[in-house]
């Protein structure tokens, strides 16, 4: 099946260069073009794309605000480009806010080594998120904008109202399989110390869904790997920060793992962790090696993680495309760890989720909504 792909941008130079690249893939076909927001939502509903990609800044109308009109009217996979500056991250967050499936940096030389590699990640890109299918037909806020007023008290344990998911290959959000998000969770009495996630395409949200229904009595550290470039994790981690009862922030170099906090690994770096017997600690490096393709990897960090607590880690793997984490899950389950995946049916690229199932590591496949639920009961604070 053909990708049909809309391409919206002010600059008839970019508009030109993203159509080239994605018409040499023979499933993807560019079928319009758009010069503004304004536009962009008109041709939305006109042509009924397959996937969109959107430029932040534009006349007429933005990109956030476009994107917002488009969910509420003719909701489509939306893929933004975006600047790596803080205010091109914050804008990116809301994007996706406003109801985007994934980012790329909007200069090409940001996305890979090579003019090659870059052309192959937009594609793989639009075809994995163009392989979604819109499921509901209302608009929802998926992220909020950080705010000293609205944070959530530590102290207290509100009833966060959830997004409606959109995305979704089918209807039926159970899974039929054993450990499925239709049976009630029951905890299975094993005792763990650290608590790991791992996520890439739609992660962001998913991240967000799961790490704000958490009490701030959690007892345990988290950590948390999500692809993300450099410019965006500290914009991230603050936003998180401001909607969770448990602490989010980017994981420095030193940090000493402390319960109900949740450490972020920085853009573009690596996150491990050193140490045994109730001292570990966090190394964030540099990582210049052509061998290691994400940069956080969520296989390095499980790995260390199964060195300094062995059998004592849930870890858990979100949505993304790829099959990093399945590696380090491998580490960890043969440490005799617990692994969680999130089920098909909720994620918007089931990639990384199907890694570690199909090579017989994830205990449950879990629905993202059902994911907090599960962590709560499982971890004694539920």
């Amino acid at each position: 099946m053909t990708i049909r792909v809309l391409v919206v941008d002010d600059s008839s130079f970019f508009r030109r260069r993203v159509s080239e690249i994605l018409n040499q893939d023979p499933n993807i076909e560019v079928i319009g073009t758009a010069n503004n927001g304004k536009e962009a939502v008109e041709k939305a509903a006109e042509l009924r794309p397959s996937v969109i990609t959107m430029d932040i800044e534009m006349p007429v109308l933005d990109g956030i605000s476009a994107v917002k009109q488009i969910m509420q009217q003719t909701p489509t996979p939306i893929l933004m480009f975006s600047s790596l500056t803080h205010d091109g991250a914050s804008a990116t967050l809301d994007a996706l806010d406003a109801g985007a499936l994934d980012f790329l940096p909007k200069k090409f030389e940001d996305i890979a080594r090579d003019k090659e590699e870059a052309t192959k990640v937009l594609q793989q890109k639009v075809r994995e998120i163009g392989r979604r299918r819109v499921g509901g037909l209302r608009s929802h806020r998926t992220m909020t904008s950080p705010s000293s007023s609205t944070r959530p008290s530590r102290a207290s344990s509100p009833s966060l109202r959830q997004p409606d998911r959109i995305f979704s290959p089918r209807t039926n959000v159970a899974d039929s399989r054993s450990g499925s998000s239709s049976e009630r969770p029951k905890a299975s009495g094993k005792k763990y110390k650290l608590m790991a996630i791992g996520t890439s395409t739609g992660g962001p949200v998913a991240l967000q869904k799961v790490l704000t229904q958490l009490p701030a009595t959690f007892p345990h550290p988290i950590l948390l790997i999500q692809h993300m470039p450099g410019a965006f994790t500290p914009a991230f981690a603050q936003r998180l920060d401001s909607l969770c009862q448990i602490t989010v922030k980017e994981a420095e170099n030193g940090d000493v793992l402390k319960p109900g906090v949740a450490y972020l690994a920085p853009g573009g770096k690596q996150m491990l962790v050193e140490g045994r017997g109730g001292s570990q600690k966090l190394k964030i490096y540099e990582d210049d090696s052509a061998r290691v393709t994400y940069k956080p990897s969520v296989d390095i960090t499980f790995a260390s993680a199964a060195k300094s607590f062995g059998d004592s880690v849930l870890a858990i793997i979100l949505t993304g495309m790829g099959a990093d984490g399945r590696d380090g899950a491998r580490l960890l389950k043969q440490a005799g760890s617990i692994i969680w995946a999130q089920d098909e049916a909720t994620c918007v690229v089931y990639g990384m989720p199907q890694a570690v199932v199909s090579a017989g590591l994830s205990e449950k496949s879990i629905a993202l909504e059902d994911v907090a639920k599960h962590i709560n009961t499982e971890i004694g604070c539920g």
